[in-house]
């Protein structure tokens, strides 16, 4: 499987139909930046091209779904990224912590700082 990107795509895609813009605000929601229209299209032109999504119309949308490779190569995908990453995982907690106060980017929406803490780390201290 190429890249975190193609990952994400297929990840999102379980079990549901999404629009390109679905699938890129779905992914905003877990990363935190939303990948561009230069980015996520030509992704899913090369996941319908090897077959593991296809797309309908409907209206002036695309609308996207899991092809039965694809759902096999999401399972597949899933137990790659746990071989290669699932010891990080297991070694490094990720807190997300609200900060009181406006968010100087953002209109309504609260500050959030990310702290990583590496439990060793902690075991050394």
């Amino acid at each position: 499987m190429r890249g975190m990107l193609t990952f994400q795509i297929l990840w999102e895609l379980r079990g549901q139909e999404l629009n390109g813009q679905q699938i890129a605000e779905r992914i905003a929601e877990r990363r935190g930046s939303k990948p561009t229209p230069g980015t996520i299209y030509p992704a899913l032109k090369e996941l319908k091209s090897r077959r593991l999504i296809k797309g309908r119309k409907k209206g002036r949308q695309v609308i996207y779904s899991l092809t039965a490779a694809g759902e096999r190569g999401v399972k597949e995908a899933a137990v790659y990224f746990v071989q290669a990453f699932g010891d990080i995982v297991d070694e490094i907690k990720v807190k997300v912590i609200a900060v009181e106060g406006q968010c100087t980017e953002c209109t309504d929406e609260p500050e959030v700082r990310v702290v990583v803490v590496d439990e060793r780390d902690q075991d050394s201290a």
